[in-house]
């Protein structure tokens, strides 16, 4: 059976002796972020048929609650928070966005079979 994420298995960046090395792991990596937000992406949308309240979709404590553990582990892997704020605001506010639109897709749609059953 082939590794479950075979894209974490790179070359450390000392050992690229030319761009083509450093380009080729930087998509290797780039591959396995996307895998990795796919993945986070089916408990966004888990949470989106979960939730019984609309107002609880955009939970700004846990928006905090997140941005803290983000803080924490790039302080661990000694990776700018600069850098990593930003992008986890955005991914943040991409994935509320489409758990609302889960959300109202799942809540809305209630309704109406219930209607129809009738």
């Amino acid at each position: 059976m082939p590794a479950p994420w075979p894209d974490l298995q790179g070359v450390p960046a000392e050992d690229c002796q030319n761009m083509a090395d450093v380009r080729r792991e930087i998509d290797r990596i780039d591959r396995a972020l996307v895998r990795i937000l796919a993945e986070r992406l089916t408990y966004i949308e888990r949470a989106g048929h979960i939730k019984q309240e609309r107002t609880t979709v955009r939970d700004e404590t846990r928006i905090n609650d997140v941005l803290a553990k983000v803080q924490a582990s790039c302080a661990r892997e000694n990776f700018p928070f600069a850098i990593a704020e930003p992008v986890w605001r955005r991914l943040m506010d991409g994935c509320i966005a489409h758990e609302f639109e889960v959300f109202d897709e799942v809540k809305g749609a209630r309704p109406r079979a219930k209607l129809a059953a009738q």
